[in-house]
């Protein structure tokens, strides 16, 4: 078996990678079992560089707030702000502290400087303005909106005042507690005033869908672009604070699927500009559906990759990351009868692997799926093999 292995796999560069699709795909993604590792995300930033400067990517998308990351893409572009404020405030979920990260926006300054802007790399963040414990206000995404169309369109197509939008919002720790992740009577989001938001959000979106050619062409393309951003992250916002204040059993589910629709709707609106790198946790890139256990419950929700694999069909493509070791989290080594245990067989620290090939070479053992030692870590599912197109597997995944 692990000859078999051995004979499949490959180094993992640009070249190998692209061997795998009969044509680069638009939207390539790279996912990771688990968080808060460096490791994984130093081979993440040496095989992107490799594919922007050999087959022309112009995007990374990173799993973190899609609004904050605004702050990241004018660093990386213009040279706006200071390196430790952007990576401070235009990360979400800690992402910023990562010395990895930190090499990652600082190549793309480097890479961007002197370049025209049609030839930069553009960076993202495709994830809502959300946290474990809370989800933002509304109020940045909304006001933008706001006053962007108000520069743009008479007055009187305005659904609402800026005034108005002020009163309805109110103060932000009204949307921000943390105590309504866990406790629905906590939140705001099925109050009179966040109903009445939701509807403006709606014909704010929609004016702006209608004015499109003219926004485009007094502004730019990007100006819209960041316009329908805030459209989005507002209307997702709404949506995601209603359901924190859904007291049904389906409660936790529906939340978990809410964000990866807003992961969706992010990545879809980057490909439309031109092809797109994409890192992320495994469980929200994958083509299949995803689940995890959350306050007692099994949840289940389709991932953003299925939800974008849906429409983009075989401009999408899936690079699943596999760890044989991470001690320090107590991850020892894979029992032989897992596909961590067969890929743990071959001598190099870091692999890709032809995921259809691996499934050839293991229908004889059929692997088992191996177990999780803690919450966040997720194995690969050998039954997901038939819809992984490469797996990047890391031996022994050392301490940062």
């Amino acid at each position: 078996m692990a000859n078999d292995i051995k004979d499949i796999a490959h180094a993992v560069e640009a070249a190998s990678v692209m061997r795998l699709f009969a044509s680069p795909p638009r939207m390539l993604t790279l996912g990771e079992p688990t968080h808060g590792v460096d490791a994984p995300l130093r081979l993440r930033n040496a095989l992107f560089r490799q594919l922007v400067e050999q087959e022309g990517y112009r995007t990374v998308a990173v799993e973190s707030d899609c609004v904050a990351g605004l702050l990241v893409d004018d660093y990386v572009t213009t040279g706006a702000g200071a390196l430790d404020d952007v990576l401070a405030r235009g990360f979400s979920h800690g992402l910023g502290a990562s010395a990895a990260n930190r090499e990652l926006v600082c190549w793309l300054r480097a890479f961007n400087d002197g370049r025209p802007a049609s030839d930069q790399v553009r960076f993202a963040g495709f994830d809502g303005p959300l946290e474990m414990a809370w989800a933002a206000s509304p109020r940045e995404t909304l006001t933008a909106l706001h006053l962007t169309l108000s520069f743009h369109v008479d007055p009187g197509l305005m659904p609402c005042t800026a005034e108005t939008l002020d009163r309805l919002l109110g103060p932000d720790d009204r949307w921000t507690d943390s105590a309504a992740m866990w406790d629905p009577s906590a939140s705001f989001g099925r109050s009179a005033e966040a109903g009445e938001l939701r509807l403006l959000a709606d014909d704010l979106g929609a004016l702006l869908h209608a004015w499109a050619p003219h926004l485009v062409a007094a502004a730019s393309r990007d100006a819209f672009d960041r316009a329908r951003l805030w459209a989005r992250a507002a209307s997702g916002l709404l949506r995601y604070h209603h359901a924190m204040a859904d007291a049904s059993p389906s409660r936790l589910a529906r939340l978990t699927g809410l964000r990866d629709q807003m992961m969706a709707d992010n990545l879809l609106a980057l490909a439309e500009r031109g092809p797109v790198l994409v890192h992320a946790h495994n469980s929200h890139l994958q083509r299949d559906i995803s689940s995890t256990r959350m306050g007692g419950q099994r949840l289940e929700w389709w991932s953003a990759g299925a939800i974008v694999h849906t429409c983009l069909g075989g401009e999408y493509g899936f690079l699943a990351t596999a760890f044989g070791t991470m001690r320090h989290q107590g991850v020892d080594v894979p029992p032989p009868d897992t596909l961590e245990g067969a890929l743990y067989a071959l001598p190099a620290e870091t692999w890709l692997v032809d995921a259809s090939e691996a499934a050839a070479a293991l229908t004889s053992t059929d692997p088992v799926r191996r177990t999780s030692p803690y919450f966040g870590y997720a194995p690969l599912d050998p039954a997901q093999l038939a819809r992984i197109d490469g797996i990047v597997f890391m031996k022994d995944v050392p301490e940062d």
